[in-house]
């Protein structure tokens, strides 16, 4: 088991261009692929219908994370949502709420092919989490490889148990001046993957706002910390997409960018309010026949 050559999937794979699978996204090459190097970049899932998941394997998103923390989503919903990504080629990711091994242990047997654990404060709290995600002898998840990580039982064992301990991605949420502080312990865990710093939560705890120096030289600190460990740091920019750039330009690994929910609501508001504009530029006193 060694943690750098845990790929997700692909998602990490130093030369991303596998076919997708049942769709040609957008911005794809004629066959379908995703070029070579490119950036992973996904965007969270809130909404309990598969709809939303097809329609971002659609528009080309490499990988969407199930939002277990913020959206009312169950365990059945959130099943569903990863059939659904898998088999349009979206690598799926689900955040849990918690370190609970329970609910870890759900996902990756529906097939999930890697969990962020939010609000990771300490090394002890990602051992947690990392040993949820890996069999004996390297953590305590149960063998259910009837389940659809296993085919139903139709997958060889080996494949099933090599999938949990070498391909999974086990990948912290850090979201305080602590866990910012305790990133190199905690990326030195072999059953750690990557990391990804909540700008949100981590303004919170400090006082001060998502876009401030001191939040910026939070994320610049984990960054240096998972690139000496060989391993990657992840972001969300909400609706910003240049700004999701320029910090791949800075050396962030993989990019989340907006949610379903909040794409479906600033495209509702902006037909409505460039309808609202224009029907108020009508010539005054005009009538309706």
């Amino acid at each position: 088991m060694n943690a750098p050559h845990r790929t997700g999937a692909g998602l990490f794979a130093p030369d991303r261009d596998a076919p997708r699978a049942g769709i040609t996204p957008v911005g794809t090459t004629p066959a379908g692929t995703t070029p070579a190097g490119t950036t992973p970049v996904g965007t969270w899932l809130k909404i309990g219908s598969t709809e939303p998941a097809e329609i971002m394997a659609y528009a080309g998103f490499d990988f969407v994370v199930i939002d277990l923390e913020h959206a009312p989503l169950d365990l059945l919903t959130a099943y569903r949502l990863v059939n659904t990504a898998a088999a349009l080629g979206l690598v799926p990711l689900v955040r849990v709420p918690d370190t609970t091994a329970s609910t870890i242990q759900k996902v990756l047997d529906a097939g999930a092919m890697g969990v962020l654990v939010p609000h990771v404060d300490t090394v002890e709290q990602a051992a947690v989490a990392a040993r949820a995600c890996r069999f004996p002898p390297y953590g305590i998840r149960g063998a259910g490889g009837t389940s659809r990580a296993g085919a139903w039982g139709l997958r060889p064992n080996a494949d099933y148990l090599a999938t949990g301990n070498d391909d999974v991605l086990c990948i912290p949420q850090l979201e305080s001046p602590e866990a910012i502080a305790a990133a190199p312990g905690i990326l030195a865990l072999d059953s750690v993957d990557a990391v990804f710093v909540g700008a949100a939560d981590l303004a919170l705890s400090l006082g001060t706002t998502s876009g401030s120096p001191e939040v910026a030289a939070s994320i610049a600190s984990a960054r240096e910390a998972a690139h000496a460990a060989g391993k990657r740091l992840g972001l969300a920019f909400g609706g910003a997409p240049l700004q999701a750039a320029q910090a791949v330009r800075d050396g962030c690994d993989f990019v989340l960018l907006s949610n379903d929910t909040t794409m479906l609501a600033a495209t509702a508001r902006d037909l409505v309010t460039e309808f609202r504009e224009a029907d108020a530029a009508r010539v005054p006193g005009s009538r309706r026949n």
